[in-house]
């Protein structure tokens, strides 16, 4: 019975430390293996929480026609930039001229029949002072008048729908931004209509500055909540103005460094409600692009202070041996006898494990070698030290 729990004790030691099995069976005596040991590294940092998310446009337009009518010319290259008010399209306004000398010529008309009226109404007034016409009669020179000035009231509103339509044959850009490629040639037919129902010439997203929308898990948004009711985060949702309201955040795009954050911004927006379907929350961030490298639909990464700067404890996350229940750390004593200790871990910061709880300070943690070390087990400590490991630049 001895021999058989004996045999299962080795086995679990196996499992656990495959290095120390040997020793667990009675390996020949001699010296115990070296390891190297260093204290925890005592460091200032921020912990920051990271979000994959999408670059988007600020103002984004779908530039269509108001009126119908063939294409005359275009006014702009594919692709470049455009500033507010730059003519983009012009449709052969021809049409829309004769319509406009009809509505003012409909609307001379109209005045003259009101000169008329007048005229008319005035020499009424004259007779009906000495009851030379009937009140009847003086009634309906009235009406005229009021008939014939509705009249010009509605020619003058055709004049001005008809100048109108004259101005949309002239379709500048309503934004300053980046346009798209044309959609539709010379010499061919425009259809205006409302909405999606007139297909879209072409279309102009702003650049700069730049929106960053990234989803945050409700657990986060809760972490950050009470964070900011707790007063370890500053943060003041969007007063109205447009502006950031104060927690700054950090960005790169794909192809730089995971140590380069290059972009500099702040959050401008938390959604009003959580996605029941998802969830999620969206959040959205404000960078400036004053270069126009940044294009909308463009993936990147942000960063943003989970914390504030604090003094943390900090080891090689190689140093970290996981088993089912928890995390532990293998400590030396002084004299050399291996002791695991149960830690508390937080996120990875330069490079390094942060350690929340179950470490001292002083402890001497076995950083290199932790393969020969098990237990109880003695080992040979060599000092080491716990560096933040080199990043590329």
């Amino acid at each position: 019975m001895g021999a058989t729990l004996g045999a299962l004790a080795v086995t679990f030691v196996a499992a656990l430390w495959p290095a120390g099995a040997a020793l667990a069976q009675g390996a020949p005596g001699g010296a115990p293996p070296p390891v190297t040991v260093a204290q925890p590294l005592r460091q200032e940092i921020v912990e920051w929480d990271e979000f994959t998310g999408q670059f988007s446009a600020i103002d984004f337009v779908e530039i269509r026609a108001r009126v119908s009518g063939y294409l005359e010319s275009i006014h702009f290259t594919d692709g470049q930039l455009v500033k507010k008010g730059d003519l983009l399209f012009v449709i052969d306004p021809r049409p829309f001229e004769a319509t406009l000398a009809s509505a003012q010529a409909e609307q001379a008309q109209a005045q003259a029949r009101l000169d008329l009226a007048q005229r008319q109404l005035a020499r009424a007034s004259e007779l009906r002072r000495g009851d030379n016409i009937s009140a009847s009669v003086f009634d309906e020179r009235q009406q005229e008048v009021r008939v014939a000035a509705a009249g010009v009231e509605v020619a003058k509103a055709s004049v001005r729908t008809a100048e109108l339509n004259l101005g949309y044959t002239r379709i500048s850009a309503p934004i300053a931004g980046r346009i798209s490629r044309r959609a539709i040639s010379v010499g061919n037919l425009v259809a205006a209509g409302e909405g999606a129902q007139a297909a879209a010439l072409t279309t102009i997203v702003s650049l700069d500055p730049i929106y960053f929308d990234f989803d945050m898990s409700e657990r986060d948004f809760l972490a950050y909540q009470r964070a900011i009711k707790d007063g370890r985060i500053s943060f003041q949702r969007n007063n109205g103005n447009g502006n950031a309201d104060g927690v700054p955040v950090e960005g790169r795009l794909f192809d730089e460094p995971s140590n380069r954050w290059s972009l500099k911004g702040q959050l401008n927006f938390i959604d009003n409600r959580v996605n029941s379907g998802s969830g999620t929350i969206r959040v959205r961030a404000l960078y400036p692009n004053p270069d126009l490298f940044l294009t909308p639909g463009q993936f990147g990464r942000l960063r943003l202070p989970g914390s504030e700067r604090y003094t943390a404890t900090l080891i090689p996350d190689t140093a970290v041996i996981s088993d089912q229940a928890s995390k532990i750390v293998m400590t030396v004593k002084e004299d050399g006898t291996v002791v695991p200790k149960p830690v508390r871990l937080g996120p990875i910061e330069n490079g390094l494990r942060v350690v929340r709880a179950g470490l001292e300070p002083t402890d001497r943690v076995i950083i290199t070698g932790i393969v020969r070390a098990r237990p109880g087990a003695k080992v040979t400590p060599q000092p080491g030290k716990i560096e933040p490991p080199a990043q590329p630049n």
